[in-house]
């Protein structure tokens, strides 16, 4: 079997798990809907219950969309950076999207505004701290990659420090526990509109990281061996970083904080396709929404109060990736 035929298998496994694991993602809940009752609803919606419609296409589908959606583009985030930044240990917030998102959620929690301004503001923050990291990465003299990445530190500690102060200032009975919720991480509150709001900006930057995925595998080389290649690998990176913070920002906005899917489905997922980003970005945007699905069914199924998703993805997470880097076996 040749090696592109067996990574495409190892694809084509993965999109099966995916797509059978959001089929029985619709049959668990506190309501119980059967896979009947799912292909009933898209036939004839008049032939299901209204509750059952409702809880179905209003509460259901729409989280269980999102949870995919936001766990393919933190994955494909954080490959994305490790292989911009050659740094195996780079993240999704590693320029400050997830600060500066936190910092505009918790200013429109403070002023008690509604949810799709939370949203809003989220995303417009996280995008604001981006391009100011990208403008003072401008005026750092030397290694520009390292500008950005300072740069990133500087302004996700000050989003940070402005956040804490917004929680200071937050009264204490209702705003700061709701703004403590939101930095936990949650799909609780997701709605059909929210998906609709956050599809445009993740397939802006999904598609044209796809697109780019083979000029990835270009990055460990010196620039004047790239562009012997007819690489340009500093238009290259920068196309790179905006499309992997686009989608962080809109993912970062309806979800809150989640850490550790950028950092662990990557390197899992080299554990199977290998360094290659040919074959390991396809398919870690689709290990990326199968590990985030499969949380989100944890966190809304175990116990009778909700656990935040951020919560147990550090759980599942940090022990996983312990395990991962402790292996003596080698990358394929």
């Amino acid at each position: 079997m040749t090696q592109n035929k067996r990574y495409g298998l190892i694809t084509l496994a993965l999109f099966a798990l995916l797509v059978l694991a959001a089929l029985v993602s619709v049959t668990m809940g506190r309501f119980p809907i059967s896979l009947a009752d799912l292909a009933a609803a898209f036939r004839d919606p008049g032939s299901v219950s209204p509750q059952k419609a409702a809880i179905l296409f209003n509460v259901r589908l729409p989280r269980i969309i999102m949870s995919m959606l936001v766990g393919c583009c933190l994955a494909a985030a954080g490959a994305a950076y490790q292989g911009v930044f050659q740094n195996p240990m780079a993240a999704p917030d590693i320029l400050g999207a997830s600060s500066g998102a936190a910092t505009g959620a918790a200013l429109a929690i403070l002023w008690e505004l509604p949810g799709q301004m939370v949203i809003l503001f989220a995303f417009g923050f996280s995008l604001g701290t981006i391009a100011l990291v990208m403008l003072v990465s401008t005026a750092v003299r030397g290694n520009r990659l390292l500008g950005i990445i300072l740069a990133g530190i500087m302004l996700s500690s000050l989003a940070s420090s402005a956040t804490s102060f917004i929680k200071l200032v937050a009264d204490p009975n209702s705003i700061l526990p709701e703004i403590t919720y939101w930095m936990m991480g949650s799909l609780a509150k997701v709605k059909p509109g929210d998906v609709l709001f956050a599809l445009v900006p993740m397939a802006v930057g999904l598609i044209p990281l796809l697109a780019l995925r083979w000029r990835l595998n270009l990055l460990t080389l010196s620039e004047a061996e790239a562009r012997s290649m007819g690489v340009n690998v500093a238009a290259t990176r920068v196309a790179v970083i905006v499309c992997a913070t686009l989608v962080t920002a809109a993912s970062v906005s309806v979800s809150g904080l989640i850490g550790w899917v950028g950092l662990v489905i990557p390197h899992l997922i080299r554990r199977l396709t290998g360094n290659n980003y040919r074959h390991l970005l396809p398919a870690t945007y689709i290990g990326g929404a199968l590990f985030l699905l499969l949380v989100d069914d944890i966190s809304r199924n175990l116990l009778v109060t909700e656990i935040p998703i951020g919560i147990l993805t550090s759980i599942v997470g940090a022990p996983f990736f312990i395990w991962l880097i402790t292996r003596k076996t080698e990358v394929a």
